[in-house]
């Protein structure tokens, strides 16, 4: 998976944008003001931080050398995946699962928000 194609996947979700609140160099994506990931999409290798269930965040660790605890995150909730060394279909699964976390913990007016067109 490109950086290209990283940014445009995680802006396929509804109501995700792609903000810059820490540096230029740092790609926030959030759906509703609540991020779902982070990267340095020019670093190599491609790297993402995403949110995470904290028994799956634990069982990925243990199982992909390629996932680490966030980086300056909390360490419970947030994993950093190396993109390069996973199979695409699967880091698109775990940024659909960040995203699908951050909405169900949304209040929910703001989920219903998202409901309509």
């Amino acid at each position: 998976m490109t950086p290209a194609e990283l940014r445009a996947f995680c802006l396929s979700f509804n109501a995700a944008v792609e903000e810059f609140p820490f540096s230029p160099e740092i790609s926030v994506f959030k759906v509703l003001g609540k991020i779902f990931a982070l990267s340095f999409l020019d670093s190599a290798p491609l790297q993402v931080s995403l949110k995470c269930d904290p028994e799956d965040a634990v069982r990925q660790r243990e199982q992909y050398a390629a996932i680490q605890p966030g980086w300056h995150l909390n360490k419970r909730h947030w994993n950093t995946v190396t993109v390069d060394e996973l199979p695409d279909a699967f880091v698109r699964e775990l940024v659909e699962d960040s995203y699908d976390l951050v909405v169900a913990g949304l209040p929910k007016r703001e989920r219903l928000r998202l409901d309509r067109p």
